[in-house]
């Protein structure tokens, strides 16, 4: 990017233009005359609605494993039936062989695909409500040159927010301390559910610093895990571990939004990411 994302702070308006200008999203011209948003810090323009301003689906990556996994079971089960009928024939008999032999009931390694996906989903629903407070939502951004994605990155006018939903239905998100005497000197860790997932804070860390690294010092990128069904209490129950934030979905705009005034070209960075981290 040729401007730094930090910008004063004077908020960006939607007008008609008085002079020709490039979009700073898709790079095409805005004629003059045409209504278009216009960032005085920048004193750069871009659409009001960009055609090449990709936010992503989200969940979408996550279903399709899950389409994946579940035409190879079906495979598998097909396979095992035709393998009794064989033995037993495809009759009554080999029919009621194979409902005895064979296991149909969907795999839990499979299931909790389709469970990831509804939780980005309901996250998503969250983030895009923000979007007239200026949030930008991108959704399952794929990491270049590997397998894996980020499920949401949360450009705000202050901030920039990697977030990875999880969908643990009545389990509990809690710290519990590791090593020292009565509580001191020991490691904050994490525990779902009474199992521990100290892994999941190590996962948001590295995609926040992936992120950090695209977009340089100057930004401020913090890490989030969003709890989704969560057996949560009535009163608190949100904590940080290890710099990591650690909430639900209803609790969002708390998180992201502040009282004062934007420092970020929220829109202008949401491409930089967007093409960094490319639609998984």
């Amino acid at each position: 990017m040729t401007d730094s994302p930090v910008l004063g702070s004077l908020p960006d308006k939607e007008m008609n233009l008085r002079y020709a200008g490039v979009c700073t999203v898709c790079g095409e011209e805005i004629r003059a005359g045409v209504r278009a948003v216009y960032s005085p810090s920048t004193r750069s323009v871009r659409h009001i609605v960009c055609p090449a301003d990709d936010h992503g689906v989200a969940g979408a990556s996550a279903m399709r494993e899950y389409e994946r996994r579940t035409t190879k079971d079906h495979a598998r089960v097909q396979e095992q039936t035709e393998r009794v009928q064989a033995v037993f024939g495809h009759g009554f008999i080999g029919k009621v062989a194979a409902r005895i032999a064979v296991d149909d009931r969907p795999r839990q390694s499979t299931q909790v695909w389709a469970q990831g996906a509804l939780g980005e989903e309901r996250v998503a629903v969250r983030l895009d409500e923000l979007a007239e407070y200026g949030v930008v939502a991108l959704h399952d951004r794929r990491i270049p040159g590997t397998r894996a994605n980020i499920d949401h990155i949360a450009v705000t006018p202050w901030a920039v927010w990697v977030m990875d939903a999880k969908r643990y239905i009545g389990k509990r998100p809690e710290t519990y301390i590791e090593g020292g005497i009565l509580g001191i000197g020991g490691t904050t860790r994490l525990m779902v559910g009474g199992r521990k997932k100290d892994d999941l804070v190590d996962g948001v860390e590295h995609q926040r610093q992936l992120v950090q690294a695209a977009l340089g010092a100057d930004v401020p990128v913090f890490g989030m895990l969003c709890f989704v069904d969560a057996d949560w209490p009535l009163i608190g129950g949100d904590f940080t571990i290890r710099g990591i934030r650690v909430c639900w979905p209803g609790r969002l705009a708390k998180e992201l939004l502040r009282a004062e005034p934007p420092c970020i070209d929220a829109h202008s960075l949401s491409h930089a990411l967007a093409v960094s981290f490319p639609d998984a």
